[in-house]
């Protein structure tokens, strides 16, 4: 009797597909294995999502499966039925979010098995060396001292910020070697779980959060908002540890790289169990090992950026979601899948708590929260013996500035500076100068594919657009008048970095933005260095902003409020809200206390006045209050249409035409369309539509029921066309 399977491809179509499965195949088909199947022209690995013995396709347009790639589903049943629901929720194809939840690895046909697993120990000769011949090679000293302890794998060389080349000279002396052995499972820490470290001792407030979080064993969703420096961290590993003792597994989600080492490093100190780590750094095949260490119990932690939420755990205990407002959770390109609420749906489906960590609750969260919808809990206390921050405005008008700096910040700076601690400065804006202008004509260059200026990038000698790349070498003359007076408008990190390099020669500066950490292992060096003191003044974007915990930090100053308190984007003041609140947390997190300020044009600015006296918890509060009178987000449920083609006019009418198969009413509201902030981007014309219902189910049902007349559309397959549910950015 002949055997169909329908199967999930990575491919935009909402629909599955039909193949055989031939007689020569062994393997008894079941939903959640991978199968390599004939697409056309080409090859594709999908996953198998339904098995039966009839098909409605005749048999000449039917073809055989080529193979069937493991002997067991790869994803646990909730994991298939999140995608499901997500693969609805987001209007994607099934195939589109399967391959999300799957490592890169494994979609391009890897083993889901690990037959070897490759370690390296220290040599006989090795064992009698004497570490002190290292002492003018301190990374290979560190390395040898790991490997004292105890054998370590591959993947771990990485995780542990280990030096690839102090591993070649180990090899070459002969004092280490590489070794395998077939991948045994090691659950020990389910039995009998060792702490490495002492707890810290709780506060009350603390206390009463680990209390009221470890009575819950099914599902149920908590907001944990905390000051900065209020030790939401050590509110977590105390979680765990009852977690862990239970002889289940975490899933713990970070937002940012660069915020995974420091949250490893606290977690390996208390608990001495493995830790799987999963993010974009880490090559395809570290990325699988910590997968599969996830999937088959032995990890008993699993930490990770946003695509880690797709990690099935044997044990799944609960999921821990830090900096929960934070919008790199949310996927800009693809799928716009927004991690934090596919993470509470997770817990749903596998029955497990989820704690939603942060100073500065998303809108969306808070409003859960106090309808009652998630569990809410404070910690308004910095902890151990942290003391307030002080906070200032520096009003700039009419004020000289030297590279966007007032004579009363520099003061305050050489204060801090005089006084042995260190200074963050936080400028939303990398390069050297965000325009290059003429000084006679006042002709400011333009990128020739955006409506957007370029970027003077002095280091590099170029000017970049940083919204499509295109780069060239920083002209001599003005393009409109032939003058050679050209000038840098503004001011950039790499500006203001120079410049406080020259004022401040007596304290080391060190700039961090994505021009300067884009090298691998860059931005640990950078945040090692700082923690070690060598740098006294940081000069950063958000990237400074996230979490890190330097504790001679005792001044930040931000440069360039205004250009935030002024945005196209609904979302701006809750943005900027979070900002100021993250940043201001840096300062005096340890026994020092800390100074913020703040320096703007806006003095009298009331969403300032009321960030600043009264904080964040009331001004988000009051913003909620302002969304639900202007009836967007989080009151209202909007979903984004774009459209770009090289005529404007080609967008835009096929955004009206998709407005028209919408339903306009008291409950639904069609709003476009409109030119997106940035009209032009490489070269093509981008319009927006927003379509927008008071409840969730209507959009649902509306946009599901138009969606197939949509790709029927002429213009849909001339135009560039993408959808995103619940946007968290409007450029």
């Amino acid at each position: 009797m002949p055997l169909f399977v329908e199967v999930a491809l990575p491919v935009p179509m909402r629909q599955t597909f039909s193949y055989q499965v031939p007689d020569h195949i062994v393997i008894v088909p079941q939903k959640g294995m991978r199968v390599q199947v004939p697409f056309g022209r080409q090859q594709l690995i999908g996953l198998i999502t339904a098995i039966t013995d009839t098909c409605s396709l005749t048999p000449k347009q039917i073809k055989p499966v080529i193979s069937i790639l493991d002997e067991s589903p790869l994803l646990p049943d909730s994991l298939y039925k999140l995608t499901a629901w997500a693969a609805r929720y987001y209007f994607c194809s099934l195939g589109q979010m399967l391959s999300q939840a799957i490592p890169v690895a494994l979609r391009k046909g890897a083993e889901s098995k690990a037959a070897q697993v490759f370690y390296w120990s220290l040599t006989q000769d090795g064992r009698a060396a004497d570490i002190n011949q290292l002492n003018r090679a301190p990374a290979q000293r560190k390395l040898f001292s790991a490997l004292a302890e105890r054998d370590l794998e591959q993947h771990e060389i990485t995780t542990m910020e280990l030096s690839k080349t102090a591993l070649k000279a180990l090899d070459d002396k002969g004092w280490i070697s590489k070794k395998s052995r077939v991948g045994t499972i090691n659950l020990s820490w389910r039995t009998e779980l060792e702490m490495t470290e002492e707890p810290h001792r709780l506060n009350p407030e603390q206390a009463i959060a680990v209390a009221t979080l470890t009575q819950h064993k099914n599902y149920h969703c908590t907001l944990l908002e905390g000051v900065t420096g209020s030790g939401k961290t050590e509110v977590y590993l105390a979680l765990l540890e009852t977690i862990l003792k239970q002889g289940k597994q975490a899933l713990v989600l970070v937002p940012e790289i660069g915020l995974t080492p420091q949250t490893i490093n606290r977690f390996r100190r208390r608990f001495n169990v493995k830790v799987a780590v999963i993010h974009s750094g880490l090559t395809d095949n570290q990325r699988l090992d910590a997968w599969r260490n996830a999937k088959t119990g032995e990890a008993a932690i699993i930490i990770g950026t946003r695509s880690a939420l797709f990690t099935p755990m044997a044990y799944p205990g609960v999921i821990i979601l830090d900096e929960e407002h934070d919008s790199s959770f949310k996927q800009q390109e693809g799928v716009g899948y927004h991690a934090r609420d596919l993470a509470v749906m997770r817990g749903h489906l596998e029955d497990i708590p989820v704690l939603l960590g942060t100073a500065t609750p998303s809108l969306e969260t808070l409003q859960n929260a106090l309808s009652g919808r998630y569990q809410h809990l404070h910690l308004g206390q910095r902890a151990g013996v942290a003391e307030k921050v002080r906070q200032g405005i520096v009003d700039i008008r009419n004020q000289p500035l030297r590279s966007g700096m007032s004579h009363a910040l520099l003061n305050e700076m050489r204060i801090h500076l005089d006084a042995g601690n260190q200074v963050i400065l936080f400028l939303n804006r990398r390069g050297f100068a965000p325009a290059l202008i003429c000084h006679e004509c006042g002709h400011l260059h333009e990128c020739d594919r955006c409506d957007a200026f370029f970027t003077v990038h002095q280091a590099l000698g170029e000017i970049r657009c940083h919204h499509c790349s295109n780069q060239y070498a920083i002209p001599k003359q003005c393009h409109q008048c032939g003058s050679t007076m050209l000038a840098g408008q503004g001011v950039g990190t790499e500006q203001l970095a120079s410049f406080l390099e020259k004022e401040f020669p007596n304290h080391p500066v060190v700039r961090i933005d994505r021009d300067t950490t884009s090298r691998k292992g860059s931005l640990e060096a950078h945040l090692n260095s700082i923690h070690k003191g060598e740098y006294k003044i940081l000069v950063g974007t958000q990237m400074l902003a996230k979490g890190h915990h330097f504790p001679d930090v005792t001044l930040v100053g931000l440069l360039d409020v205004d250009g935030a308190l002024f945005s196209a984007d609904f979302r701006a003041p809750e943005r900027f809200g979070q900002l100021y609140t993250q940043v201001s947390g840096r300062a005096g997190r340890a026994t020092k206390p800390g100074t913020v300020l703040m320096q703007t044009h806006q003095s009298d600015n009331a969403m300032l006045r009321e960030l600043m006296h009264k904080g964040y918890g009331e001004f988000a509060r009051n913003q909620l209050h302002e969304r639900k009178q202007a009836l967007l987000p989080p009151a209202w449920h909007m979903i984004l249409i774009r459209a770009e083609a090289h005529l404007a006019a080609d967008a835009d009418m096929l955004l009206t035409q998709i407005g028209a198969l919408l339903p306009q009413n008291d409950d639904c509201e069609v709003i476009g369309p409109m030119p997106a902030p940035l009209d032009r981007k490489a070269g093509k014309y981008r319009r927006q539509l927003l379509f927008q219902t008071k409840n969730r189910n209507q959009l649902q049902q509306a946009f599901e029921h138009a969606l197939p007349q949509i790709e029927l559309l002429p213009l849909a397959k001339k135009c560039r066309w993408s959808l995103d549910r619940d946007p968290q950015d409007l450029l």
